[in-house]
């Protein structure tokens, strides 16, 4: 007995598996698995990581790595040192000072509640010209097109001088067929602000026309086929399929314009250049007038900045009324 439990023992100690004793006299083998226990990952690394090993993981990293310094160097780094250089409440105190910042903020509140809102709506009501089938809408179309697939900036140069008041060439239409004398166009607050805000409209409602032409495209047809099947004029397919499907995109569209509105430097520069006397600058227009003209460049930061409280709650608002029709849906 003491030789079985000795040979037992030592069978155990070099890992080799030993014979169990049954009641009826025979004997069983009982495997002992000796391998090294399986070690999980870090939730970090496998976060990290996933499902990729060696040299996937490698390559992953080969291509992450420069969107990620790209990221940081021109993205990160410009927003977190602007919020730096725009930190100081003194800045806008100096601000408030300026009766220009002030008209500069009544000139950004115009420029962006009519701007967006006629070329956005203006957009919507023609992509339902532009869906119709026929060789001389796709015609007028491309031509529909071309002011905004023509560069900015010869183009606003170009409407620059054609508001000028002696030699452009609106003025000389008017007189030579109308004999009317044109106003000055650059001479007056208003009038420069409302062109401004008409060559604005020109150069850019092309491309939300083009948008809302492929969100009209992706309704399926079957939806106005069963309405006219109903009776439904097209007044009421317009209010009853054709808008509830396109909401989403227009208030969509609304807020990257809007966006794209509060940073627009090209149009006011070019067409006016803030004349007459600095009363057209719009935010983004005088944050650079601050930091190059009057070599002030944390005064323009501020400027600049300064949007951010008229654009946060239109955001904000847009974002509810989003999750709102998401959850109607």
């Amino acid at each position: 007995m003491a030789n079985g439990s000795f040979s037992r023992a030592n069978a155990l100690a070099a890992g080799r598996p030993q014979p169990n004793v049954r009641a009826d006299g025979g004997s069983s083998v009982a495997v002992i698995d000796l391998r090294r226990p399986k070690i999980g990952r870090h939730p970090l690394t496998e976060f990290l990581c996933g499902h990729l090993k060696g040299v996937e993981y490698l390559w992953a990293l080969a291509f992450v790595i420069p969107y990620v310094a790209v990221f940081l160097v021109f993205v990160a780094y410009p927003i977190v040192y602007g919020l730096w250089m725009g930190h100081n409440p003194a800045l806008y105190g100096q601000l408030f000072a300026d009766p220009v910042y002030l008209n500069t903020v009544i000139n950004t509140l115009i420029y962006l509640a009519v701007a967006v809102n006629v070329h956005m709506f203006g957009a919507f009501l023609l992509s339902g010209f532009f869906v119709m089938r026929g060789w001389f809408v796709k015609a007028l179309l491309l031509v529909f097109i071309m002011p905004w697939a023509v560069p900015a900036l010869p183009t606003f140069i170009s409407i620059h001088w054609m508001l000028n008041g002696q030699w452009g060439l609106i003025n000389n239409i008017l007189w030579d067929f109308f004999h009317i004398n044109g106003p000055f166009w650059l001479s007056s607050r208003w009038i420069a602000l409302f062109s401004i805000i008409g060559a604005y409209i020109w150069k850019y409602m092309p491309f939300w026309t083009v948008i809302f032409i492929a969100g009209r495209m992706a309704i399926p047809t079957e939806l106005y086929e069963a309405a006219a099947v109903d009776g439904a004029t097209g007044l009421r397919r317009f209010f009853h399929i054709t808008f509830p499907l396109l909401a989403t995109l227009y208030f969509v569209n609304t807020l990257l314009s809007t966006i794209f509105t509060v940073g627009d430097f090209t149009t006011p520069y070019f067409i006016t250049n803030g004349a007459p006397v600095l009363e057209t600058y719009t935010l983004a227009n005088l944050g650079v007038h601050y930091a190059f003209d009057l070599m002030d460049p944390y005064l323009g930061v501020a400027a600049v900045m300064s949007a951010l409280p008229l654009m946060i709650p239109l955001i904000i608002f847009l974002m509810r009324k989003l999750r709102r029709m998401q959850v109607e849906a």
